[in-house]
């Protein structure tokens, strides 16, 4: 993969892996050489948002010298030159590429087409999401390596490009406050955001929203700085108080423009979380990796994300049967290029604009040569963390620092960030601790740590370790899981599922594989990774304290019937059927912390 940096006022290139599907294409080297010959027309010309915010878009192509090689391209702004990159005070504008910024997406003409060199025309369907700016549709030949730009379509735009969408749902620092996060194309100074909301047949309540962007000088790096860069647009996050109670609210999001006419959103209902230690039914959904996917067959995806469309809709599918979700990491494996993180909030919406959408940060989000993560790797494309802490909220304290806790009903889940120093002594561990110490398991019984690396037992993915530990300081983490009596650990990161026995002192503490009792008292570690990119591969080994493992797109599903009784299945994305579940059982006083 080839990126471009400005250096000293001269462009040049380096290479990194990635999978990133729009890495593969080397703008950068793109030359112009428009051919009356060739035509492409997109319509219709005007999207309306009032209808829908995803639209399908016609693109019709015709070339007098059509090759295989041939493919299009969607640019959003439609004016795509490098003037809108670069000035003449970067230096030598000779020396700029004429194209400095990546296409949303992609396809070749003869994926649809196979007789287009043939018949010397063809068609293409697109899935647009409104996006903040018109888009324009590109006719390249010479392929992804060598590619040449021969004809440009005209504009076609949303009627209102910058309306509210994307709704979020993430619990706030209390479990009686639910946050709401949107993205839209209006500053504060434009337009005044707010949430309309109140119990379904009721009154309307109206709750403020803080606005937050970025911009390319936040990022760490290339491509997220350089060919990946696209503007975000405005985020904002309203804070919903005072929730009843497993109530159902409605709500929608607006912005009060300057001369007092208001921009809906579209409305949307959630059921507000039960109080701490109530006796419920209470479902949650954990995974992580699961990234996004394109349903028009663009970008090439289904060579590294197959299962996060079939994750997607199995979700989206069973609304009524889980309360919460907990995505532990690796989100929209954007890598650098920004537009992505708008395709991955509207993937998620069906689910998120429902469902408090839980995240954590995993190396796909956060990862850059030296930014400050405890891993070295340009996984993150130079993002370092930023686009995922803007556009979803968590209750961190510090945006930068996103650890936190999370109360749901019967469960306290202490979601760690593994990116960042957690060994024992940092400021992590010791909060860590403090999660755990702080919950009152007469309320709470189902304790739950959550971290995007696996920072437990596990033979999964590229760097297995055994239950010793030597040399990777995870053993930290043992002593807390032992002394706090946690229930399960979860991680993501390896694109697998696997489950292990309850583990105290580096040993299996049952031979029980699926009923644990009051008597069994050590943490079950299970990674959750095969949300959907592409699965990982088992290296054969088999510890004794393996129960499970399987490649297989799946997630995880807690169900709390009471106080005394926890159910874990881990369901398979394509039909919902349960692959693996244990139970526990047990009372209080077995968890009861000691006098």
């Amino acid at each position: 993969m080839i990126f471009l940096l400005l250096v000293s006022n001269y462009f040049v290139t380096f290479s990194l892996t990635s999978k990133q599907p729009l890495a593969n294409i080397e703008i950068h080297k793109a030359v112009i050489d428009i051919q009356e010959s060739a035509c492409i027309t997109a319509y219709p010309m005007i999207m309306d948002y009032e209808r829908d915010d995803i639209v399908w878009v016609n693109v019709v192509v015709e070339s007098a010298e059509p090759s295989e090689a041939d493919w299009v391209a969607v640019f959003s702004p439609a004016n795509f030159n490098a003037s809108d990159c670069y000035s003449e005070s970067d230096g030598d504008v000779e020396k700029a590429p004429y194209i400095c910024t990546a296409p949303l997406k992609y396809k070749f003409v003869n994926y649809s087409n196979p007789d287009y060199v043939k018949r010397r025309q063809g068609s293409l369907q697109f899935q647009i999401i409104n996006q903040r700016a018109d888009f324009s549709f590109a006719l390249f030949t010479g392929g992804l390596y060598s590619p040449k730009l021969i004809r440009i379509s005209s504009p076609i735009s949303f009627r209102n490009p910058k309306a509210p969408l994307y709704p979020r749902l993430a619990q706030g620092k209390s479990w009686d406050q639910m946050a709401v996060t949107w993205t839209s194309g209006y500053n504060i100074d434009e337009a005044t955001p707010f949430v309309e909301y109140g119990w379904i047949g009721q009154g309307r309540n109206l709750s403020p929203a803080e606005t937050l962007t970025f911009s390319r000088s936040s990022m760490c790096g290339p491509p997220a700085s350089t060919v990946g860069w696209r503007d975000p647009g405005f985020i904002h996050t309203s804070f919903l108080d005072n929730m009843w109670p497993n109530t159902m609210y409605d709500y929608r999001v607006g912005h009060r423009l300057a001369n007092g006419s208001i921009i809906w959103g579209k409305s949307y209902s959630f059921k507000s979380s039960p109080s701490p230690g109530q006796d419920s039914l209470q479902r949650v959904i954990i995974f992580g990796d699961m990234g996004k996917g394109e349903r028009d067959g663009s970008n090439e995806y289904s060579d590294f994300q197959p299962g996060s469309l079939i994750t997607t809709n199995r979700l989206e599918n069973d609304l009524e049967n889980f309360d919460i979700v907990f995505h532990i990491g690796n989100l929209a494996f954007a890598e650098g290029y920004i537009s992505q993180w708008d395709q991955f909030t509207a993937q998620i919406q069906p689910v998120a604009s429902r469902k408090a959408y839980m995240t954590a940060s995993g190396n796909y989000d956060r990862e850059i040569f030296n930014s400050g993560s405890l891993f070295s790797s340009p996984d993150s494309g130079g993002e370092c963390g930023v686009p995922a802490e803007t556009m979803f909220y968590v209750p961190a304290e510090n945006r930068a620092k996103p650890w936190y806790s999370a109360d749901y009903g019967m469960f306290h889940f202490c979601i760690a960030d593994s990116e960042l120093e957690w060994r024992e002594g940092s400021e992590q561990y010791l909060w860590i601790e403090k999660c755990f110490a702080s919950v009152d398991r007469q309320k709470q019984p189902w304790l739950m740590f959550a971290a995007n690396h696996v920072l437990g037992y596990s033979f999964s993915g590229k760097n297995p370790f055994d239950g010793s530990f030597d040399g990777t300081g995870k053993g930290d983490l043992q002593k807390l899981w032992q002394k706090y009596k946690v229930d399960i650990a979860f991680y993501g990161h390896a694109h697998n599922y696997e489950r292990t026995c309850p583990l105290y002192e580096n040993k299996c503490v049952s031979t029980e594989r699926h009923n644990y009792s009051s008597s069994v008292m050590g943490t079950i570690h299970v990674v959750v990774g095969g949300a959907g990119s592409e699965l990982s591969k088992f290296r054969g080994l088999n510890p004794n304290w393996i129960l499970y493992q399987d490649e297989v797109f799946g997630f995880g599903k807690l169900t709390a019937f009471n106080h005394s009784s926890l159910l874990f299945e881990y369901m398979k994305s394509s039909n919902g059927g349960v692959y693996d579940s244990f139970t526990i059982s047990r009372d209080y006083k077995v968890v009861k912390p000691p006098l």
